[in-house]
C-alpha cells in the first residue's frame, strides 16, 4: 500500500525547487516532531499577524496553547484558517558566487482551522500532553494545575487539511562559471545541542539533588530526542 500522503493542491505545491517537496505523512510528521517552536499565521480585519508559539503533533493534529485573553487565540478558535508553519535549519551552504549561496533546512506549511479545548478534563489532558511532548515521563511527577492557571489558559487544536514539506541538503550544486574560482566551498553544518542541566536553588536543597528528569543528556542534538520522544509517543497511542 502507498505511504498515506496530503493532497497535493495550489496552496501546498513548491514552485521554487518542487524536487525539494515532500507530501507524504512520514516526511511531514518527522520534521513537526523535531521542531518545538512553530509559527501560526492568520488574518484578523484584513491584518496579516504571524505568532509564534511552542506546539505538539498528535496524529494529522496540531495543538499550541496561551493565555486565554490572547485575541489571537479567541479568533482562531472560532474557525478562522490558519497557517502553520516550522522552519529547522541544517546548515549553512557557501558557493564560488554570492548568488549561489544556499541553507539546508527542513520546513513544513501546514493549513487547517483551529477550534478551541473545551472542558477542565480536556484543559488537563492538553497539558499533561504538552509536557510529554517535550519531557516524556515527567507529567505524572509534576504538581497538578490549580483551577485559576486551567482558567487562564487556553489550548488550540488544528486538524491538518493540507500540508507539504520542502528540505535542501547536501552540498553545492557545480556550476561551470563557478570552475577554478578560488573561493572556499563547502557547506558549515548548523545544529542545536543541549547543554548541562542548571537546577533552580530557589525550591531548595531536595528539589536540586534530584536526577535530571530525561530525555535529556547534555550535549545531545535537541531535534533528534525530540523526534524520538514523538515516535515512542505515536508506539504507546492508542489504535
Amino acid at each position: 500500500m502507498p505511504e498515506p500522503s496530503y493532497p497535493t493542491t495550489a496552496l501546498t505545491r513548491v514552485r521554487r525547487h518542487p524536487e525539494r517537496g515532500r507530501y507524504d505523512e512520514a516526511a511531514v510528521n518527522a520534521i513537526l516532531d523535531a521542531a518545538l517552536m512553530a509559527h501560526v499565521g492568520y488574518v484578523i480585519d484584513g491584518q496579516p499577524l504571524v505568532t509564534p508559539t511552542l506546539f505538539w503533533r498528535e496524529g494529522r493534529r496540531l495543538f499550541w496553547h496561551g493565555a486565554a485573553a490572547s485575541r489571537m487565540l479567541k479568533t482562531v478558535a472560532d474557525g478562522l484558517p490558519v497557517c502553520v508553519t516550522v522552519t529547522l535549519v541544517d546548515g549553512l551552504v557557501l558557493a564560488p558566487s554570492g548568488f549561489h549561496h544556499s541553507m539546508n533546512y527542513r520546513s513544513v506549511m501546514a493549513f487547517g482551522r483551529a477550534r478551541l479545548i473545551d472542558g477542565e478534563a480536556g484543559k488537563r489532558a492538553a497539558a499533561d500532553a504538552f509536557i510529554e511532548r517535550i519531557y516524556p515521563g515527567r507529567a505524572a511527577t509534576l504538581r497538578p494545575p490549580t483551577e485559576i492557571e486551567l482558567r487562564t489558559t487556553s489550548f488550540v487544536a488544528m486538524e491538518i487539511e493540507e500540508a507539504s514539506a520542502k528540505v535542501r541538503e547536501g552540498g553545492v550544486a557545480p556550476l561551470e562559471a563557478d570552475a577554478g574560482w578560488p573561493a572556499w566551498s563547502g557547506v558549515i553544518p548548523i545544529e542545536t545541542r543541549l547543554g548541562a542541566p542548571v537546577a533552580d536553588a530557589s525550591l531548595g536543597a531536595e528539589a536540586v539533588g534530584l536526577a535530571t528528569p530525561p530525555p535529556y543528556p547534555d550535549g545531545q542534538r535537541l531535534d533528534a530526542l525530540l523526534a524520538g520522544a514523538a515516535r515512542r509517543a505515536d508506539t504507546l497511542a492508542p489504535a
